[in-house]
């Protein structure tokens, strides 16, 4: 799996956190199973509340944009969406719905992290559906040892693109600069119809 170099998360009024301790993230790591932390922030961003999981068959996507943690429990990914309706990237091979493409994506995404670290508001703590930001901490020994901002990835490869608030700015503008990497042809960006929605 390919996966493009993060930059640290800049901090948004949207989000309940900042830079990501990434030994921190490693420390949670189980062998034999794939965890999953959720830490609850206040408006002071201090953490209040954390849920653990494991998981010896990791967790899977809900849609393109959700991870479902357990029977009660899923979390949406936050201020990002699949394109509207159906693309083609002939590079990639695929011609079919938006939100199909994404969540193949985020499945691939989910496939071999050793730990899915996520953030949300307090406010979320005992929402069926939780919006949050997640990092996955990925291990592949003598090859790639990274923990990397799952939004960012996804918005990078053209799978997902920034949500826009009612006045039209994004609700991520910690990922601006994934969206440009995006739109440079990968993923949606290779279909011009996307382009023009």
């Amino acid at each position: 799996m390919a996966l493009i170099a993060a930059t640290a998360m800049s901090s948004s009024p949207t989000l309940a956190a900042g830079v990501v301790d990434e030994p921190y993230v490693k420390s949670l790591a189980a062998a034999g199973k794939t965890v999953l932390v959720i830490e609850y922030y206040d408006g002071n961003r201090k953490v209040v509340g954390r849920q653990g999981f494991a998981s010896a068959t990791g967790f899977k996507a809900a849609s393109p944009t959700d991870i479902r943690v357990d029977d009660k429990v899923r979390l949406h990914l936050y201020g990002v969406e699949p394109c509207a309706g159906e693309m083609v990237n002939r590079k990639e091979n695929f011609a079919g719905r938006c939100d199909d493409f994404a969540q193949t994506q985020l499945e691939i995404l989910l496939r071999n992290p050793k730990v899915l670290f996520c953030r949300a508001f307090v406010s979320e703590e005992h929402a069926p559906t939780q919006d949050a930001t997640c990092f996955g901490y990925y291990n592949f020994p003598g090859t790639l040892e990274t923990v990397e901002n799952l939004e960012e990835q996804l918005v990078s490869l053209g799978a997902l693109r920034l949500a826009k608030k009612p006045d039209g700015l994004p609700m991520r503008p910690d990922l601006a600069e994934a969206e440009k990497i995006g739109r440079s042809g990968f993923g949606m960006w290779a279909d011009p119809r996307v382009q023009g929605q």
